[in-house]
């Protein structure tokens, strides 16, 4: 599977840095951060397109008020959408630039005229946020446009998540990715449940990925030793312009730690690989063999004391100590010779 030009299954993780609303409403700053996601090494860019009005109602009542200890407690859902959202208007010019630039470029879409908005800029993915899940009406319509589908799971009961990918496969789309995420901003390392990650993959027969609100870059780190192939987080040029989403977001210094930490964490992992490598058998000098421990006189029986295992490894292997016990030298032996099969009989 891939997306843009990148193998999800042969070119290690695709780091995603999300957006979202961290352009504080300044064109010039969303410009600036698709530079730097760049810069330092990100995969893609990735936005939000909705309006204020395909998410909700602009209304005052109290279901629509925002509560639960979030950072957004007191606001209406509409005052927070429509101070969040990426206008429209310059979804052009933030395509155009990340691909003159060479960075992927794709957004979440959140109504079905988004999609269509988007399909008009050939992104090479979609990602349905995790509170769309259960929209399955829009996810089949994402789905259809045939592009990767990047579904963040945050929310979503487990028969929900197998009938999102179901409807992929339905109208033909295969290329899924399922995102372990916890829709908590930020979120406590404690509800992370990262084992869930080869899970989602087993279980679904999909790619399998992290989308992180936790702070700091410890659990994309450890995700990815448990298989996410997807790592997505909010990123944001400089946390002192604010805005929604800053206080879970890192900044260009932070996301480009992770971003090491990622490469170097794929390092270290590497592959299945028992086969011996030059440094291998390098390495093996510094590996036991047997040698004379004792001078040894022709016809002299081979005992424990005269013939020991010893560093280094250039003599026969400890393994043929039991079958030369007993023998006895061809010839006089000095201290120091490494043995071989033939010198005894």
């Amino acid at each position: 599977m891939k997306i843009g030009n990148f193998d999800l299954k042969k070119d290690g993780v695709y780091i995603i840095a999300e957006l979202s609303a961290n352009h504080n409403g300044n064109l010039q700053t969303a410009l600036d951060t698709i530079k730097a996601a760049k810069e330092i090494g990100a995969n893609a860019i990735k936005l939000q397109t909705y309006t204020a009005d395909c998410m909700t109602l602009d209304c005052k009542k109290d279901d629509f008020i925002i509560k639960g200890g979030t950072l957004w407690d007191g606001k209406t859902l509409y005052d927070l959408y429509k101070e969040a959202c990426t206008p429209w208007e310059w979804h052009k010019e933030l395509f155009e630039y990340a691909k003159d630039i060479g960075i992927d470029i794709f957004s979440s879409p959140f109504s079905k005229e988004a999609v269509d908005f988007l399909e008009e800029f050939n992104p090479p993915a979609y990602k349905i946020a995790s509170f769309e899940i259960t929209d399955y009406e829009l996810v089949r319509y994402t789905a259809s446009k045939m592009k990767p589908i990047i579904i963040s799971t945050g929310i979503a009961t487990i028969d929900e998540i197998q009938d999102v990918v179901d409807i992929c496969r339905e109208v033909g789309n295969n290329d899924i990715v399922l995102l372990k995420c916890t829709s908590a901003y930020p979120a406590p390392l404690d509800e992370a449940n990262l084992k869930m990650i080869p899970n989602l993959a087993e279980t679904f027969g999909v790619i399998a990925g992290f989308s992180d609100h936790t702070l700091g870059s410890t659990a994309p780190i450890v995700a990815v030793t448990l298989g996410a192939k997807v790592i997505e987080k909010h990123f944001i040029l400089d946390k002192s312009i604010g805005g929604a989403d800053a206080d879970f977001s890192m900044d260009k210094e932070e996301f480009s730690a992770m971003i090491k930490a990622i490469r170097d964490t794929e390092k270290l992992l590497g592959k299945i690989d028992y086969t011996m490598t030059p440094q291998k058998r390098k390495s093996r000098q510094f590996s036991r063999s047997l040698y004379v421990a004792e001078d040894i006189k022709e016809g002299e029986i081979v005992t424990e004391k005269n013939v020991r295992s010893v560093r280094p490894g250039y003599g026969l292997h400890p393994k043929y100590l039991g079958d030369i016990l007993g023998k006895k030298s061809i010839k006089d032996l000095k201290v120091g010779t490494a043995c071989n099969l033939e010198l005894f009989l």
